[in-house]
């Protein structure tokens, strides 16, 4: 019997431009009023839990007059301004491989209705393709969406027709761990993702409820961690390697794993409760 654990795509290259006025660069509009209406594709802000204060935080995307005026908002809004290397972006593929139409991503969790069998993803690669297989050839299928939703949210669950294993536990390279519960992060818990083009990393979640401005759009509620992450990775799972618990579903992040980076996540049990489903 083969098994498929956890499966996931990459999307940067995928996705269609985003319109202009999406991303705000070089406008001559006299840019939000507060750190909460930015919508600057490169950007992202939330409670830092080190200091309680807002953070905005820049890419390198976005342009030194750009970044001026993202300033004097974050300066109105009594906000801290940082900017961080590298480009927020989506990341489609995780935990294993997972293909459509358009690419590849991973399978963030397998999750169950009614006695029915789904697994869930991030929302930007149901967004980019209609069915799921489990090889690149696309001989072995998985299923087709059930649902998506990106942007606003970033997640997507697909329901199982296929004759594929599908254990609740995550690949970690090479092995199985056993899934045994769905749960809420914490800031400061230490904590780790897998995904199928940089495997199994680890790290601390440093924020919740945050906000990311991608290019196609903004998602909102996310966790914030200090962990890497690189094309390929999202849709994979977060989780707690000590206790088996998922806790999120990898979106996207800046950066990468030969520099470092930070990634963001959707939390699982908001997934959880949109669909109706639980972890197996």
């Amino acid at each position: 019997m083969r098994l498929v654990p956890v499966l996931v795509l990459t999307l940067t290259a995928l996705l269609p431009a985003a319109p202009a006025a999406a991303h705000e660069h070089g406008s001559s509009s006299p840019g939000p009023a507060s750190v909460a209406e930015v919508r600057t594709a490169g950007t992202a802000w939330g409670v830092d839990p080190a200091t309680g204060r807002t953070t905005l935080t820049v890419d390198e995307s976005v342009d030194n007059a750009q970044a001026r005026v993202l300033r004097a908002v974050a300066d109105r809004s009594g906000a801290a301004f940082r900017r961080e290397p590298g480009r927020l972006r989506l990341l489609i593929a995780g935990g294993q491989a997972i293909y459509g139409a358009a690419g590849r991503c991973s399978l963030g969790a397998n999750v169950r209705a009614s006695g029915t069998s789904y697994f869930v993803t991030a929302g930007h690669c149901t967004r980019a393709a209609s069915t799921w297989y489990a090889d690149s050839s696309r001989t072995i299928p998985l299923g087709p969406n059930a649902g998506s939703s990106f942007p606003g949210n970033d997640y997507g669950i697909v329901r199982y027709t296929g004759a594929v294993s599908h254990p609740s536990a995550v690949y970690t390279y090479p092995q199985l761990l056993p899934i045994t519960g769905a749960g809420n992060a914490y800031v400061g818990q230490a904590v780790c993702r897998s995904g199928a083009t940089t495997g199994v990393r680890c790290g601390t979640v440093t924020g919740l409820n945050q906000t990311v401005n991608y290019a196609e759009g903004s998602v909102f509620g996310l966790i914030r961690t200090n962990i890497c992450a690189e094309p390929g990775d999202s849709g994979g799972p977060l989780y707690s390697a000590s206790t088996g618990t998922i806790l999120g579903i990898l979106s996207g992040g800046s950066g990468n794993c030969t520099t470092g980076g930070t990634t963001y996540y959707q939390p699982i049990m908001e997934i959880l409760a949109a669909y109706g489903v639980t972890v197996p």
